[in-house]
């Protein structure tokens, strides 16, 4: 029987070394490594769209976007996590002399799953709020059309606005785009 005592806590430096070996991505979570789960096609396909929309939109500007490949440190909570999709204003930072993991996204963006969106919308939120560079965080369903769009109006104020629909116009505040929600899914297929 497995108990709270039988969990292994981690150092961030034993995490990367695991990660750097790893076959499969995992978080880091002040001591717990936790394996990420799989995506689906809806969530490759939203997370693939958005960050080809905002490469193509601020291409020849002073923004960099990533996606899931790049992990995330942030310090205040003792957190590497990969991000769906991240936009940079200016250089990266980085925590080392590699090119791995960042500390400074303006912009992150995920993709919701059932596992996973309580998470993101509560302790993750809470954790990328923390960074300070951080002005705006989407969130987006798989399921349903549909895009919550926090965005920082001032130290510990943000506010929250719903899309809704393929007609909906998603304007950014942290960066100069807009797009439809039609263009942001288009290719989703929703079940059931």
């Amino acid at each position: 029987m497995f108990t709270e005592t039988d969990k292994k806590y981690y150092t961030p430096e034993e995490y990367l070394a695991l990660e750097e070996q790893a076959d499969y991505k995992s978080e880091y979570r002040d001591g717990e490594i936790v394996p990420m789960t799989g995506g689906t096609t809806n969530h490759n396909e939203l997370a693939l769209t958005l960050a080809a929309l905002l490469k193509l939109k601020l291409r020849k500007q002073n923004y960099r976007v990533y996606m899931g490949d790049v992990r995330l440190w942030i310090p205040r909570y003792r957190q590497y996590t990969y991000p769906d999709v991240m936009v940079i204003g200016g250089d990266p930072i980085y925590t080392d002399m590699g090119t791995t993991t960042v500390t400074n996204p303006l912009l992150i963006a995920e993709v919701l799953s059932k596992s996973t969106q309580n998470y993101d919308q509560g302790d993750k939120f809470m954790y990328y709020r923390s960074i300070p560079e951080m002005r705006e965080y989407l969130l987006i369903d798989q399921t349903r059309c549909y895009v919550m769009q926090y965005y920082k109006i001032e130290e510990h104020n943000w506010m929250l606005t719903e899309w809704e629909g393929e007609a909906a116009g998603l304007r950014l505040k942290s960066v100069d785009f807009e797009m439809s929600l039609g263009e942001l899914y288009e290719g989703v297929e929703f079940k059931g």
